[in-house]
């Protein structure tokens, strides 16, 4: 018999969801609650499938953000984040998000952040990120400060209108594989 897998998925907040507008409030214990919903939030951003999650997105008003780029280095936890360096030229790129469905932008980010953070075990850690990865964390991390990527996207677009452009220019391979990667974890957590 296989392993018995306990999922539990929370429901992902859309656009219009006022908790997606409000200022988190820091997290000043990691108790169970705070390891369950790191868990869930988890298990919910890949399923979705995403490459990173905010506690908001999934109606908590709490200052907890994940990233999994599928760059190698896994999920990455990081509770009460605070950017404290910021470094290289602004990349304008394309984004998008679980809260709003379909819609796709492209938005100026550093290209290379650190970030100060505590991580599910109670520890401080200082994580340097650059490319996508930094892309995904400042997504994030904007959340917790009620800001949806849409608020600084230039050039928004529906998903049908960019699909065939990226077909046509194969520029986003890395996001292509990542999609791929993402699926063969749901599919490893369900068996």
């Amino acid at each position: 018999m296989g392993e018995v897998i306990n999922m539990s998925l929370r429901k992902i907040r859309i656009d219009e969801d006022p908790v997606l507008r409000k200022k988190a409030k820091e997290i000043k214990h990691i108790d169970e609650d705070i390891k369950k919903l790191i868990d869930d939030m988890s298990d919910t951003m890949y399923e979705a499938p995403g490459v990173g999650l905010a506690a908001p997105q999934v109606g908590v008003s709490k200052r907890l953000v994940m990233v999994d780029v599928g760059d190698g280095q896994g999920l990455q936890v990081f509770i009460n984040p605070k950017i404290i360096k910021k470094e290289g030229e602004l990349e304008e790129g394309l984004e998008g998000c679980l809260s709003v469905p379909g819609i796709y932008g492209d938005v100026k980010r550093q290209l290379k952040i650190t970030v100060k953070a505590i991580n599910r075990k109670g520890k401080g850690i200082t994580v340097e990120a650059s490319a996508f990865r930094a892309r995904a964390i400042q997504h994030e991390i904007d959340h917790l400060d009620g800001i949806l990527f849409t608020d600084k996207a230039v050039n928004l677009h529906k998903k049908e209108d960019i699909e065939e452009e990226l077909e046509e220019k194969h520029t986003d391979d890395r996001l292509v594989s990542l999609i791929q990667e993402i699926k063969e974890k749901r599919l490893k957590i369900s068996q």
